[in-house]
């Protein structure tokens, strides 16, 4: 079974895309703290994680997080290579996110936030965007992206 699970922030605010057929296309990278501290510096270390989610998923995920957002993903771990510019192979993992939570919501005066919600791909979840968010869609502008690169 293909299945990762991951709690962490957004290092970067999502980035939102279009490929010419429509289909919303999401990309981020998450922080996830690992378990056990350094031994010499007593410090945790995180991992930094590429998170890419389609469709209404990643219109959700981009209208609902933010850089430095605490957020729990699920997902499915994909990976793929390509050639660089250099005729490099390069070799990618990233997440496939399904659904999303919101692990920590802040209102805009830095108190709590009730308004805390499941995301879910296949849209049943019960969706209350906060009020403070935006309503952009990376100006609607398309992407030269073909059918074929997509994952699924």
């Amino acid at each position: 079974m293909n299945s990762a699970n991951l709690i962490g922030n957004l290092t970067r605010d999502p980035e939102l895309k279009y490929s010419q057929s429509g289909m919303a296309l999401m990309s981020c990278n998450i922080a996830v703290r690992r378990q056990f501290k350094d031994k010499q510096s007593g410090d945790y270390e995180s991992d930094f994680i590429n998170i890419k989610a389609f469709g209404k998923t990643a219109e959700l995920f981009s209208n609902s997080f933010h850089k430095g957002s605490k957020v729990g993903v699920t997902g499915t771990i994909q990976t793929g290579r390509y050639e660089n510019n250099q005729g490099q192979t390069v070799y990618t993992t990233d997440i496939i996110v399904n659904s999303m939570t919101f692990v920590e919501a802040k209102s805009s005066d830095g108190g709590s936030n009730s308004n805390q919600a499941n995301y879910t791909s296949n849209g049943q979840t019960g969706y209350n965007k906060p009020n403070n968010q935006s309503q952009t869609y990376n100006n609607g502008q398309p992407i030269d992206i073909s059918d074929d690169q997509l994952p699924f």
